[in-house]
């Protein structure tokens, strides 16, 4: 069965939608009873839904910050 799911299911408190891939609760939880004709109905409306949708910031891991900090370091330069 085709699913736009990404396994990113947080729900946007403003739109009611998913944050990964858009479909409201409502569609996520039908998803296996409804036909292959609204499944792609409701695909073929989910950039349009996520161009809408401010996600929000990812947080910085240890891994993440250590990479950047070594980077900046290597920018920095040997002088």
């Amino acid at each position: 069965m085709e699913s736009p799911c990404i396994l990113v299911c947080v729900l946007d408190p403003k739109t009611g939608y998913c944050f990964g891939c858009g479909r409201t609760g409502a569609e996520i939880a039908g998803w296996t009873a409804i036909s292959s004709k609204d499944r792609r109905a409701v695909i073929d409306m989910l950039p349009a839904r996520l161009a809408g949708v401010e996600r929000p910031a990812r947080r910085e891991t240890a891994r993440s910050r250590r990479t950047r900090e070594r980077r900046e370091t290597d920018a920095g330069g040997d002088a």
